[in-house]
């Protein structure tokens, strides 16, 4: 038996891990999966285990995790209470390298792990549309610029709350200003040295001007870039070492050497003191390593608000009033007061409230923004609309079907989040390098240090310490750990640009090395909106009347696209449906049920055999007929003998035979694994220029062909968009559903494409490969920086052409590496 179970108290793979392991210990259970997004372990046990004792087994290995019944949800707001489990405050804040998976954080602050700055998660409850008002009647309020309808003035836009982003960048700007203010009269005194008969020792002596350097560098170091020292202490005190170890220890040792010479000069040997006695100083060279740090801070923080720029446009697509019919009446209201099967009335050029289906009229809708695709698409009555789309030429009036949390605006914004922040397999490389590339940095600095002591040129303490500088700020972690994220997170939000949404990362990096694309027939390359083409009977005294009766009696509990197409065509000819009992849907076959005391089968050639239904040859030579032409033939059975059947044709999609060959052109084999009969797969598989492709395939035979290619050793994808796919879909190793298909082929899926097309995986496959591209050139970088910029830092060139790196020139180098991996990621935007 398997029961579900809530984990309180994981935060990242390792709880995961732990948490697996100790409840798989206790007596008779079989096996233990735990989920960490969900927070749940799935128990596998012999028999029924009281969570008493799961729990006493989690308290007895030392843990603090606590394990609860699972409670059910609701599908529209699973999502918001897994995050307020969470804690929110304004908005859902994570650390932009993933150190700890996908933890995320209720406030804004440093990351424990690599004090990074966390970044803030955009979500639809957090963005507010600009709201215009009149300077002289504040009480006006429009949703656009305008003039005011009282007194005439233009309506300005009211100052919106900034968002922790914004405050973030904001404070940085100040700070560095600040810094900048007292390090730049730091840096003239100390460089003052330079100038022939100095003038500013004309004023005073040297050792009051380095008391002046000390009053001015107080304020860069004990406010401007504390919270450097403050990340510094706190990474040395979890042991989590990081850049700001480096900059901490290179920043701080300098300034404290300074202050130590300038209190206590007689301390200090010969070779550490000017020609006037007093000691070297390094305020210079500490104030402006610090305030170069802070300036590639704001660099950083000013580039990370572009790399989710994907999401935030998808914000600014959700409108935040509509008008809602009522008796005839018309009301503008806020969106949140929307409830399912309201009637709302879009305008042209408003963009569409919710997601729901039009009642009456139609109009052109401009989808470009969900599904990628620019040429705006006509929609009527009956067919359904997207919210945040933009309604272009004519009035119509909409019923609301989903809501809040349950659109398809809302549901994209979420995954696009959940994959930003989710980690590729190739970032394990990182992670591995970057876990000792401190103790390593800061090991070489130190035999820098005596290497510069005992062989360098007078005054070799001086050169020692100088370099050994140079070395702690030159070095960035940053740069490695930021390497992968960066480039995930604009990629996902391109792809959601393109209507391609990747629910991870692996996914990401999985795609690019797919070579078989496994697809299935209806609604993946055909375009899922089948039609009734005509009614077959076997003899001449059995009307079409009788048998489409039957057709719409059994179909009329069944979801099926086919089984819609069906009633819809009875609906047409008048067809007064008949009561129907004990339904039931045979997986891959058909539909059975009793009518009029009549056991009634519809369905392929399997069912008929399942059922023990003989086909006449009449039926049987214009099923094949039809079949020839790509259409399906559904028969019906009444008591064992088949009556009759129906023909039902999908067009191919117009985009289907180039998507796949262009496919093939990148080196992937395409099949075609279809439930239809097979003279219809062959039809279709002729004019699409396939030849691998199977017929008269269940869930399972799908499943079974993904697993056998998987033995073979293929990178397996497979594109399909019903139940039945959804088997196959879970197993291969990268899964693709239709955005117009079932919610569980949705759900299976790790790639969803909203436009439900197979130019869709074209994209998602440029995409991929751009990405993984992208982040083999931030890898490369900046493992190439450190690898070249820690050696001359170090002084390997000092000996050959007598150069070396000022610790300053060092600050400023290893600033910019970290901005130069995001700018690169950016590139991806384009």
């Amino acid at each position: 038996m398997k029961h579900t179970y809530h984990i309180q108290g994981m935060s990242c793979n390792g709880c995961k891990n732990h948490v697996e392991k100790t409840l798989a210990t206790v007596q008779d259970v079989n096996s233990v999966v735990v989920d960490l997004s969900s927070a749940t372990a799935e128990i596998d046990m012999k028999t029924h285990i009281s969570i008493d004792t799961f729990q006493e087994a989690l308290k007895n290995d030392g843990g603090h995790y606590t394990i609860s019944a699972e409670e059910k949800k609701s599908c529209c707001n699973s999502h918001q209470q897994k995050k307020e489990a969470k804690g929110q405050g304004t908005g859902v804040f994570y650390c932009p390298m993933h150190c700890e998976g996908d933890k995320t954080y209720d406030k804004a602050g440093d990351c424990p792990v690599c004090g990074m700055d966390l970044v803030e998660e955009q979500r639809a409850s957090a963005f507010q549309a600009t709201t215009y008002t009149c300077p002289m009647h504040p009480e006006v309020e429009k949703d656009e610029p305008g003039d005011c309808p009282i007194c005439g003035m233009d309506l300005v836009a009211k100052n919106p709350e900034l968002s922790s982003e914004e405050k973030n960048y904001n404070t940085l700007k100040r700070k560095f200003w600040i810094a900048v203010a007292f390090t730049l009269p730091i840096f003239i005194i100390a460089m003052s040295e330079m100038i022939p008969n100095n003038p500013l020792y004309k004023l005073m002596p040297l050792k009051y001007w380095n008391w002046v350097q000390f009053a001015l560098s107080i304020p860069v170091v004990f406010w401007a870039t504390w919270m450097f020292f403050e990340r510094a202490y706190k990474s040395i005190k979890t042991r989590h070492l990081n850049m700001f170890t480096l900059i901490g220890i290179g920043a701080g040792i300098a300034w404290l050497f300074s202050v130590f010479g300038m209190l206590f000069p007689n301390l200090f040997p010969e070779q550490f003191k000017t020609e006037s006695g007093t000691v070297h100083m390094y305020f210079e060279s500490a104030t402006v390593i610090l305030t170069l740090v802070l300036f590639g801070q704001l660099l950083e923080a000013r580039a990370h608000s572009k790399t989710n720029s994907a999401v935030k446009e998808l914000l600014k697509l959700a409108p935040n009033k509509a008008i809602r019919v009522v008796d005839g009446h018309e009301e503008e209201v806020a969106i949140d007061t929307i409830v399912p099967d309201d009637i709302l009335r879009v305008k042209p050029g408003e963009k569409i409230p919710v997601d729901g289906v039009i009642t009456d009229g139609e109009s052109s809708i401009d989808e470009s923004m969900i599904t990628g695709e620019p040429i705006p698409v006509t929609k009527s009555k009956d067919e359904n609309v997207i919210g945040g789309t933009i309604n272009q030429n004519q009035s119509f009036l909409m019923k609301a079907e989903k809501i809040g949390s349950d659109t398809l605006l809302s549901q994209i914004i979420t995954m696009v989040n959940n994959a930003s922040r989710s980690k590729a397999p190739i970032q394990k490389l990182a992670d591995k390098i970057a876990s000792y590339f401190v103790p390593i940095v800061i090991a070489i600095s130190v035999l820098t240090f005596i290497l510069w002591a005992i062989f360098g040129p007078t005054p070799p303490y001086v050169y020692a310490l100088v370099n050994a500088i140079a070395v702690l700020i030159i070095a960035c972690p940053c740069a490695l750990g930021l390497a992968t994220p960066m480039s995930v997170m604009v990629g996902v939000g391109k792809g959601a640009q393109l209507g391609i949404l990747i629910k991870n990362a692996e996914t990401l990096e999985t795609m690019a090395k797919v070579n078989t694309l496994i697809i299935d027939k209806t609604g993946t390359i055909t375009e899922g909106k089948p039609s009734v083409e005509k009614i077959i009977t076997a003899e001449a005294n059995t009307s079409e009347e009788e048998v489409l009766k039957y057709i719409v009696a059994v179909n009329n509990h069944s979801e099926h696209p086919l089984a819609k197409a069906m009633l819809n065509y009875g609906k047409e000819k008048g067809i007064t449906p008949l009561a129907s009992k004990n339904f039931q849907t045979i997986t891959g076959k058909g539909v059975t049920a009793i009518v009029n005391g009549k056991n009634i089968g519809l369905g392929n050639e399997k069912l008929m055999e399942q059922l023990d239904a003989s086909i006449s040859e009449k039926i049987q030579s214009e099923a094949l007929k039809h079949q020839k032409m790509g259409a399906t033939v559904s028969f019906l059975s009444v008591d064992k003998k088949v009556i009759g059947g129906i023909v039902i044709t999908d067009k191919i999609k117009q985009t289907s035979k180039e998507a796949i060959q262009q496919l093939q052109k990148h080196g992937i084999e395409v099949i075609m694994l279809t439930g239809d009969n097979k003279n219809t797969a062959i039809a279709v598989a002729s004019e699409l220029q396939l030849d691998n492709f199977k017929a008269q395939m269940l869930p399972k035979d799908k499943l079974d062909v993904v697993e056998k290619l998987q033995q073979e050793g293929k990178i397996v994808a497979m594109a399909g968009d019903g139940i039945n796919d959804a088997p196959a879909l879970a197993q291969s190793n990268v899964g693709i559903a239709m955005g117009t298909g079932t919610d569980v082929a949705i759900e299976s899926a790790s790639v969803t494409l909203v436009k439900g097309d197979l130019q869709g995986i074209v994209k998602a496959r440029n995409l991929s490969e751009k990405v993984m591209k992208n982040i083999r050139e931030n890898l490369f970088f900046a493992l190439v920086y450190n690898t070249l910029g820690i050696p001359i830092a170090a002084g390997v060139l000092y000996p050959f052409f007598g150069i070396l790196l000022s610790p300053m020139i060092a600050a400023l180098a290893m600033s910019f590496s970290s901005v130069s991996v995001i700018a690169n990621a950016l590139r991806l935007r384009r």
